[in-house]
């Protein structure tokens, strides 16, 4: 297996929630890695993840991470874990944009239920 290093400018991109961007740092059966950005005021619906287990780690801005019904400000340079089974909604309600890592053990994808 042949590695390299990466970052945003070359990993596999994609949009979501209308305003809000995800690189693909590390894509594998077993973790995922996503570098995301997102806007002041936007937000994703919540949810929870029946099987992954995620690590939101905050490189630039700050988080608002609402987890079971308590709120966290995540700043930068922090992180926050989410259990699976656990009901969450991410949202950035600063002024600024809001860049961080999504981890998930397994990986999330396919693995959303609103709630």
């Amino acid at each position: 297996m042949k590695t390299a290093p990466i970052s945003a400018a070359s990993a596999p991109h994609y949009t979501w929630g209308g305003s809000c961007d995800g690189w693909h740092l590390l894509r594998t059966p077993d973790l995922s890695v996503i570098q995301e950005r997102m806007p002041p005021g936007a937000s994703e619906m919540r949810h929870l993840h029946q099987r992954a287990r995620q690590f939101f780690f905050v490189l630039e801005g700050a988080l608002a991470i609402e987890v079971e019904g308590e709120t966290h400000a995540v700043k930068a340079r922090s992180g926050l874990e989410i259990p699976p089974g656990a009901a969450h909604v991410v949202a950035n309600a600063s002024t600024c944009d809001a860049v961080f890592l999504v981890i998930a053990q397994p990986p999330s994808h396919g693995d959303r239920v609103p709630r």
